[in-house]
């Protein structure tokens, strides 16, 4: 009777645990099923609004930089431009200097006191405000850069990227900052990826008479590729939409150059920009940019995902 009695117990706690998971997997189902709902819903609503616009301009759009309301002639390639460069090269910037940091943080090259200091100082980047990120650029990166980029139009001016002689602000000055904003992200995933790599991969390099660069460059980093990676293209992801320190800094101009001394334009400080002032046509030629940006997010989310799958089969 007792075995019974406890079988029958079994059998009902069984059912309940049973039931319990029926009801967690249905709720995040419904929950995650609630973020696909409102991601789709933004980009309708995006597309629908710059409707006019697409079957206007069309692939036109892409490829034009008027940007003129009084002859209602839009088009967006500077800030294409302007978003893709300012992401690209401050994302080339800030990888050695923020997967380096890592590495100085996570390997015995100081104390365990300097390297969390340092580890904090870099964390706290992240939770200074754009906006004061870009006021700084403004009274202190610009001034002190300034010889430094006549110096680059000097002597390196026959090069298109430094082919405009430096008046203020300009993408460069953009770029810098961004690297400023991006490298916490960066630092910080890479850190926590490096953690991770098992401490019998080092042991093993180190036994078989490998240096400690050499275990760094061989071993550790190849481990930890995959979230370093992903690493880098949420950093990228967060440079293409970075809007107010970027618009304080870059200068704001829709003439389209290739120099990097020389104002320039993204999506998000055009957003920022004009869509306050804006209306008819020029309100659905703001909307169409901004499914551009949406679409070059989600392309580059894609990417990474893939990228991330791809490292983590193989290492």
């Amino acid at each position: 009777m007792e075995e019974k009695l406890t079988l029958f117990k079994n059998r009902k706690r069984f059912g309940i645990e049973k039931n319990i998971d029926i009801i967690f997997k249905n709720t995040a189902l419904v929950l995650s099923s609630f973020v696909a709902i409102i991601l789709l819903g933004i980009i309708l609503v995006v597309f629908f609004q710059s409707f006019e616009s697409f079957s206007r301009y069309g692939l036109k759009f892409l490829i034009t930089s008027e940007w003129n309301p009084v002859k209602d002639e839009y088009g967006a390639f500077t800030a294409i431009y302007g978003t893709l460069v300012t992401s690209f090269l401050s994302l080339l910037i800030t990888i050695p200097l923020g997967v380096g940091t890592a590495i100085f943080i996570t390997e015995d090259f100081v104390p365990k006191v300097f390297r969390e200091i340092i580890g904090s100082f870099v964390e706290l980047l992240a939770a200074i405000p754009s906006v004061v990120l870009g006021l700084w650029a403004i009274f202190v990166m610009e001034p002190f850069f300034r010889a430094f980029f006549v110096f680059l139009h000097n002597f390196f001016g026959w090069i298109p990227l430094f082919s405009t002689e430096p008046t203020g602000r300009n993408s460069l000055l953009a770029i810098l900052i961004l690297v400023v904003m991006l490298l916490p992200i960066v630092t910080s995933i890479a850190r926590d990826s490096l953690n991770q790599v098992p401490k019998k991969l080092r042991n093993a390099a180190y036994g078989i008479g490998a240096s400690r660069w050499k275990t760094i460059f061989s071993v550790i980093l190849p481990a930890a590729l995959s979230g370093i990676m992903a690493g880098v293209l949420l950093a990228l992801g967060r440079a293409m939409g970075e809007t107010m320190a970027v618009t304080m800094i870059i200068g704001n101009s829709n003439a389209f150059s290739w120099s990097l001394l020389s104002p320039g334009y993204t999506i998000s400080s055009m957003l920022a920009n004009q869509f306050g002032e804006a209306d008819g046509s020029q309100v659905s030629s703001l909307f169409y940019a901004a499914f551009v940006l949406m679409i070059l997010s989600l392309v580059v989310n894609i990417f990474a995902q893939w990228l991330v799958k791809k490292f983590s089969l193989k290492y």
